[in-house]
């Protein structure tokens, strides 16, 4: 069973809300329902991916939906307890053009989800529209793995995109906020960004690139040049010596009397790997380590 929440997924939703007229739909997941709703009725979605939104592109979109309307309903879920009846899902830039249009009510698809799927509807939809700043889709990727207990992999197969490029996301995170803050606004851009993540002054670095418009690749050779942040996953030495690593696999293989290989990795981490020859010492070491 799949460990999302999004039924017939994100496809299904997008055909659903190219239907404008207050119809009903009929979908895997039970009834939706495309409807005109008050803007009163409606509030932001707290999970919202996009954080940030364009003051010239909200009075854009304001203007054309003054002219055509809303050309697609927005999705939103209801919610109880709340000073509002329904939460927007996808289309919040929508919502808030509308309201910026002196709307009173805007056509909405109004849908049963849990807030994991809400969660994984918004970021889709952001990530595949490319609306997302670097910094907004790192905070989305690890908001959505604390609350939905989500690993890398699972983040991986729900967006489309391969473990390393979420990985190398999420290192901006551990960024100064006033570099973040560069990101956001597009002064850096994440290529940038992620190349001084392992330093140990990337406010400094990052002033001096758009002070002097440095390219990525000076960028990385400056990097190389530069102190690196003793937290550095990528530059923290090993801390364990050949001679303690082989002490080590001795003294656990004497006492489970099963082969044994240390393998550490930079930072600390890494792996016991114990070898079993044949079922009965797989049965032996099964019970040496159950006590």
């Amino acid at each position: 069973m799949s460990k999302f929440g999004l039924g017939r997924g994100l496809t299904d939703l997008q055909q659903e809300m190219k239907n404008i007229p207050d119809i009903s739909a009929l979908t895997g997941a039970g009834r939706v329902v495309v409807k005109q709703i008050p803007l009163v009725q409606i509030g932001a979605n707290p999970d919202q991916p996009r954080k940030t939104f364009s003051d010239s592109e909200l009075a854009e979109l304001a203007a054309s939906i003054k002219e055509k309307g809303v050309l697609q309903p927005i999705l939103l879920r209801a919610v109880q307890n709340r000073p509002y009846m329904y939460e927007i899902v996808a289309g919040e830039r929508r919502y808030r053009a509308s309201k910026l249009a002196g709307l009173a009510e805007i056509p909405a698809l109004i849908k049963t989800l849990t807030p994991e799927s809400a969660m994984e509807i918004a970021l889709i939809e952001n990530v595949q529209r490319e609306n997302l700043n670097a910094i907004e889709e790192s905070d989305a990727y690890k908001n959505i793995m604390e609350k939905c207990g989500y690993e890398l992999a699972d983040v991986a197969r729900l967006i489309g995109k391969s473990e390393s490029y979420i990985r190398n996301i999420m290192s901006l995170d551990s960024l100064p906020d006033a570099v973040k803050d560069m990101v956001k606004d597009g002064r850096l851009t994440a290529s940038h960004a992620r190349r001084l993540v392992v330093v140990e002054n990337p406010t400094e670095l990052a002033q001096k690139i758009i002070d002097e418009n440095i390219s990525v690749a000076e960028t990385e050779r400056m990097v190389k040049g530069s102190g690196r942040r003793a937290t550095s996953r990528a530059y923290t030495a090993k801390t364990i010596d050949e001679s303690a690593a082989r002490d080590i696999e001795r003294r656990i293989s004497d006492a489970l009397g099963v082969a044994v290989k240390l393998q550490e990795r930079r930072g600390g981490a890494g792996q016991l790997i114990l070898s079993f020859a044949t079922r009965t010492q797989l049965s032996e070491l099964v019970e040496k380590l159950s006590k």
